[in-house]
């Protein structure tokens, strides 16, 4: 998804948020499916504990990338071609891992049952990665949303704002008890509320964030206000019901601590500066691959089955955890990264071809 570019360069600070933001999910990833991460009524640990400290600093990561994008979109020239780009990168992964599990044998043909080849058909209608999904209807509404961003005053787009944040995360934040309309930021509700929080950023800004010390500290406060929230929750809960509930809603993506979060590493990378040079191109070249990243180690055949690969059980439970994750987390994103380069390599090959047979046209 290429958003991190104005007047058609790309600047590497935000290419660089793209890229701590995959591994901060990759990390996310084998921490709670892998088990590292378990609940605090089962494992009252010291380890438990630090994994979900963790947990609660990487949380932000994909609130991350949807600000990233609507930062970007809401001033940008919508294009129906990109459309197409996204749904034919998200098919070659949901088609071509199965036909590769069974081709080499890792995964017997007969274990997959229809649903399972309709989710590989149909990814996006199936909710295969349910951020593709969410993703590519907040694009296609993304012309309109950014088309009224730009036409609001400040005092309307905040009351549009505060109205959105009240219905998708301030309620849930407070009230005790699981809202029917919550489903936890996993849905395009809530990425349509972050587009206009990005737009907010764009057009007004939050000046109190400018301060690069300000952003840190209250991504840093976010960040343990969600794991402190949680863990005392969880002592209390013992005695008053009510506050077995908020034992992991501070860990869901529309909660207010998440979203403060997001909005202030957001600002943390928005106002740093990466030099140009060797770093800033590298930085540069890397960020593009981050989504096919994604949609590798997040197929249905394989989003559990890297867990078991990487031997994630055996370091589970124990600090051992720590260095084990670092060197899967850099192992899966190295391996996604060289996966979608062949990936984009081929899709320029297909590219030309249609440009020699059929001419250069616009989509």
């Amino acid at each position: 998804m290429r958003t991190g570019s104005m007047n058609g360069k790309r600047q590497a600070n935000f290419e660089l948020l793209r890229i701590v933001a995959m591994f901060m999910i990759i990390t996310l990833h084998y921490l709670v499916k892998g088990s590292v991460a378990v609940p605090f009524a089962e494992s009252d640990s010291g380890v438990n504990y630090f994994a979900w400290l963790i947990e609660a600093f990487c949380i932000v990561a994909v609130n991350c990338y949807v600000l990233i994008s609507g930062y970007f979109m809401v001033e940008s020239v919508w294009k129906p071609g990109r459309v197409v780009s996204l749904l034919c990168q998200v098919l070659f992964y949901a088609l071509l891992i199965p036909c590769v599990m069974i081709g080499t044998g890792m995964t017997p043909g007969r274990n997959l049952g229809i649903y399972d080849w309709i989710a590989c058909v149909l990814p996006i209608e199936t909710e295969h990665y349910w951020f593709a999904t969410s993703y590519l209807l907040l694009y296609l509404f993304a012309p309109f949303l950014a088309a009224g961003i730009r036409q609001l005053e400040k005092r309307q787009l905040r009351i549009v704002l505060g109205l959105l944040l009240c219905f998708f995360s301030l309620g849930k934040t407070i009230v005790p008890v699981k809202l029917v309309t919550d489903q936890y930021g996993y849905s395009f509700g809530w990425f349509l509320c972050l587009f206009v929080m990005a737009g907010y950023i764009r057009k007004y800004g939050i000046a109190w964030l400018e301060k690069k010390f300000h952003a840190v500290l209250v991504y840093v406060s976010a960040s343990l206000l969600i794991w402190g929230t949680s863990l005392l929750s969880h002592r209390l809960a013992g005695r008053i019901d009510a506050f077995s509930y908020y034992e992991n809603m501070p860990y869901t993506y529309n909660h207010l601590f998440c979203l403060a979060g997001a909005v202030a590493l957001f600002y943390v990378f928005k106002n740093s500066q990466v030099k140009e040079g060797r770093a800033a191109d590298i930085i540069c070249m890397l960020a593009p691959y981050t989504f096919g990243i994604y949609l590798l180690h997040e197929h249905v055949l394989v989003r559990y089955e890297w867990m078991r690969w990487l031997g994630v059980e055996q370091a589970a439970g124990t600090w051992r955890f720590v260095p084990h994750m670092i060197g899967c987390v850099l192992l899966v994103y190295a391996a996604g990264t060289a996966v979608d380069m062949v990936r984009a390599r081929l899709f320029g090959l297909a590219a030309s071809w249609r440009k020699r047979h059929y001419g250069r046209k616009e989509i």
